[in-house]
This record gives C-alpha cells, sequence and structure tokens, in this order.
C-alpha cells in the first residue's frame, strides 16, 4: 500500500470538497472494517476495529483487540469491492453534510452561477460545487438563461432531502431587490438608508418605501444615484423591472399618497376600523392612480398594508350623499352622527354593512337593535347600489367596444370617403369624445381600471400603446 500516495489524495479531497480530512480518515478505517466483517462472514459489529495515523498513513487491523497480521490485499475482490462502496457511500455522504451547513450559513445571500439546462421549468445552476435549482414560480416572467449564462439570484432556501441536498434559488423575491439595494448602495449597507416596506410583481413593477437615521443623507436621491447610476444598475440587472421609491413617512396618509405617485392626490380618508384608505384624486389622475391593469394601485396597497379605494371627486361625493340620505332615513340618527362616521372613513353604505354593530354602538351611542337595524337598511341599499355599478359598468363595457368598433371602422375606411387615411389623432379625438361624456361608471369605491382609462384605450386601438405607468 503506497501510503504517501493515500495520503496526498486524502489532502486533495478534503480541500476540494471542503471536507474535514479527519472525517475522510474516519470513512477509511470504517471502510476496512466493513471488508473485514465481509471477508471473515461475521455480523459482530464489535469484533474489528481499524486505526489509521494521520501522519505516515499506516493502517493497522485489529480483531478483537489484537493486531490481525493479514494484509489488506489478502482479503480478495469481494471484500475490495465493499471496502470501495462503503467508502464511497461515507465520502458521498460527508459532502453532502458539508454542502448543506456551508450553503445554510448563505441563505439569504445573492449568489452567482452558471446556467445548465432547465428541467421540468425549473432553471438548473451550478453554484460554486453545487447544483442548485430554481423552481419556475421563483423565476422572473418572460426570463430565459442558456447554457453557460452568468445567473445573479437569491439563496432561498436548503433543504436537505434524503441522500441529496435541494438548493433553491430565486430571482423573483421582494428579498432579490433588496440585497441588490445593499450592493448597489453602500448607505443601505451600513443601515445608514433603511428599507421599511416592498411591494414587488417580479418582471413588471416594485415599489419600496425608504427612509435615513441621518438627516443629512437624501434616502431616495441616495438609492437613485448620481444621473440614476446606482438604481440603473438594479434595473438593468432585473431586464428592465420598473422601480419606484419612496419615501417613507410614519403618517399612512402621507405614505399612501407617496405610494400612489406619479398619480396627484386631492384627499385620503383612512378607516382604521376596515383597515380600508379611500382616496380622492382628479379625473386627469384617475388612470394614473390606477395604473395598467391596476398595478400601481394594487402595488401600493401592499406597500402600505391599507385597501386602497381610487375614487374621483364625484363618486367620492355621491357615496357620501346616499349613505348620509340612508342613514337619516333612520329615526334616531342625525347628521352630526352621519359626519361622526365619515371622519372615521366609512363613506358608503358598503362601509356601514361591512363595519359591524359593535364600532356603531360605540360611535354612534345607539342600541344593538338600533345598530342592526341600521346595517339591515344600509345592506338593502347597498345590494340596489351594487346593481346599478354592475348595469353601469356593462353599458360602459359596451361603450368601450362600440368605441373601438368604431375607431377600427374609422381607421380602415369602411366610415366615410377616404376613411383609410384618417389622422389617428382625428380618430383618437373621436373615440375619446364619446368615452369622457359618458355620465361615471360607479358612484361607489370600486374603482376599475377598464370603466375610466378612455386615453389608454385609444392609445391601444392606435397602435401607440400607453405611457403612464
Amino acid at each position: 500500500m503506497n501510503t504517501g500516495e493515500m495520503l496526498r489524495i486524502l489532502d486533495s479531497i478534503a480541500r476540494d470538497r471542503n471536507i474535514d480530512k479527519s472525517l475522510l480518515i474516519a470513512d477509511l478505517e470504517q471502510a476496512m472494517v466493513s471488508a473485514a466483517r465481509r471477508y471473515f462472514n461475521t455480523l459482530d459489529t464489535e469484533e474489528f476495529t481499524c486505526t489509521l495515523d494521520p501522519l505516515s498513513g499506516q493502517m493497522s487491523l485489529y480483531r478483537h483487540g489484537e493486531v490481525l497480521e493479514m494484509p489488506p490485499e489478502a482479503f480478495g475482490r469481494i471484500a475490495a469491492q465493499t471496502f470501495k462502496q462503503v467508502m464511497i457511500q461515507r465520502f458521498r455522504e460527508d459532502e453532502r453534510n458539508s454542502i448543506f451547513d456551508e450553503f445554510s450559513k448563505r441563505v439569504g445571500e445573492i449568489v452567482t452561477g452558471v446556467a445548465q439546462r432547465y428541467e421540468g421549468g425549473s432553471l438548473v445552476v451550478t453554484v460554486d460545487r453545487a447544483e442548485a435549482f430554481m423552481p419556475r414560480s421563483e423565476q422572473i416572467p418572460g426570463e430565459q438563461f442558456q447554457p453557460g449564462d452568468r445567473v445573479r439570484c437569491l439563496l432561498l432556501d436548503v433543504r436537505d432531502v434524503g441522500n441529496q441536498v435541494k438548493i433553491v434559488l430565486s430571482r423573483s423575491h421582494p428579498d432579490f431587490i433588496k440585497r441588490l439595494f445593499e450592493v448597489e448602495v453602500p448607505e443601505v449597507s451600513e443601515r445608514i438608508i433603511e428599507i421599511k416596506a416592498m411591494a414587488r410583481e417580479a418582471g413588471y413593477r416594485t415599489k419600496i418605501a425608504v427612509s435615513s437615521i441621518d438627516s443629512k443623507v437624501d434616502a431616495v436621491g441616495a438609492c437613485v444615484g448620481v444621473r440614476g447610476s446606482r438604481i440603473k444598475n438594479i434595473v438593468d440587472e432585473l431586464n428592465g423591472e420598473k422601480i419606484d421609491i419612496v419615501r417613507w413617512n410614519e403618517s399612512s396618509q402621507i405614505l399612501i399618497a407617496n405610494a400612489l405617485k406619479p398619480a396627484e392626490v386631492a384627499e385620503i380618508s383612512l378607516c382604521f376600523e376596515l383597515g380600508r384608505a379611500t382616496v380622492v384624486v382628479r379625473d386627469d389622475q384617475l388612470s394614473l392612480a390606477i395604473g395598467k391593469r391596476g398595478q400601481n394601485v394594487r402595488l401600493a396597497a401592499r406597500l402600505t398594508g391599507w385597501d386602497v379605494d381610487i375614487l374621483t371627486p364625484e363618486e367620492f361625493n355621491k357615496g357620501l350623499e346616499i349613505m348620509s340620505e340612508t342613514l337619516q332615513s333612520i329615526e334616531g340618527i342625525a347628521e352630526e352622527q352621519v359626519d361622526r362616521l365619515a371622519a372615521l372613513g366609512m363613506v358608503s353604505v358598503f362601509d356601514i354593512e361591512e363595519v359591524g354593530a359593535e364600532v356603531l354602538m360605540t360611535e354612534l351611542e345607539i342600541d344593538a337593535d338600533g345598530a342592526e337595524r341600521l346595517i339591515q337598511i344600509a345592506g338593502e341599499r347597498a345590494k340596489v347600489v351594487a346593481e346599478q355599478q354592475q348595469k353601469d359598468k356593462e353599458a360602459a363595457e359596451a361603450r368601450r367596444r362600440a368605441d373601438e368598433e368604431a375607431a377600427r371602422k374609422l381607421l380602415s375606411g369602411e366610415l366615410g370617403e377616404g376613411g383609410g387615411d384618417v389622422d389617428p389623432e382625428i380618430a383618437a379625438a373621436a373615440i375619446l369624445g364619446a368615452g369622457l361624456l359618458a355620465p361615471p361608471a360607479s358612484s361607489e369605491p370600486r374603482a376599475d381600471a377598464a370603466d375610466h382609462d378612455a386615453e389608454a384605450r385609444a392609445a391601444d386601438i392606435l397602435g401607440g400603446g400607453n405611457g403612464s405607468s
């Protein structure tokens, strides 16, 4: 037995696989014991012991405590095969434990790997000396990697599953953006700037609220960088995903207004009992506040933790009028009590029905029977309003389809002589004329981008797209 060569191999394995050399020596001793038991066909686990000198590489085999004067070469082919199998199995277990211990400490960090292949929708990535995978749910929609591409991602989880270690990666998790900010913005890693909240729809848009513990450091400016250099690096890493940096504020009203930017907010009414914020914006800001497919208001709601309803002044006032009219028709309910509910953020009959009797008893100083009767009447009126809302929505949808059909005919030349040469701006004006003069679709705080975004509809029809958020 070439003991020097054996020790050099052990050193190489320990270094390359990050395994303690003493564990490898113990594995060799156990493999030799298994080979001896196989050769002598014994079931007694205590019959044989083995020691290996880590300095000289000299191996000694004992039977019942006495040295077995028999070289390993004399054990034969079957025992040698047993030695090999046990040794390989133990080495693999040591390597698996080493990988698990190493990567468990790195959970939550950004790692860089090399894409290998796709398996059942999951991306297999080699990270250092281990093979990891990124499930479809943790990938950014529409993003594809080719074999050999560099992949920068978040080490999301490490699981010990049977005889292998599963390393889970992610590029869609919100913490991935947090770690990117820590890398690109030194003030974030130094905890001068704190990321207070985040809402993300991977591949499309992210809103992140930041604050600074140092009054001399502008949190938003530091995250953006000079001429947007810092934020640009993060956006490039995310393949163009939009990132809105919002200034954090302890006041929920100010935070909601900041979260809805670039839309300008006219008024915010908070209902703490329902966790709902009713936001009033001008008609020309409605589409901007809602965002494309409702994305802006949806992310703002997740960022702030409030259920956000977007209303125009007309819708807001009409909802208050219906609530006031309904409640004041009940004996014993005065205008001052209605104003008190409105000040608490209850701005429609839907809110009265939802808030519950206990709150009404406390705020309006009425008994349980009166509160239940008030909720019953508000619920009946809410059904009527909901039916009217549905009718208005269907009418608005019919108008939208009619507008699109009229625009299609106008642009294709089916309407009027020479209609195929009509200026697209004139066609858009014709479409907007019908949409903007129509009555509001709803008097209650249930904003629907499809009912309000006439400009976006016209732009889509004309092939111009919508440049708003």
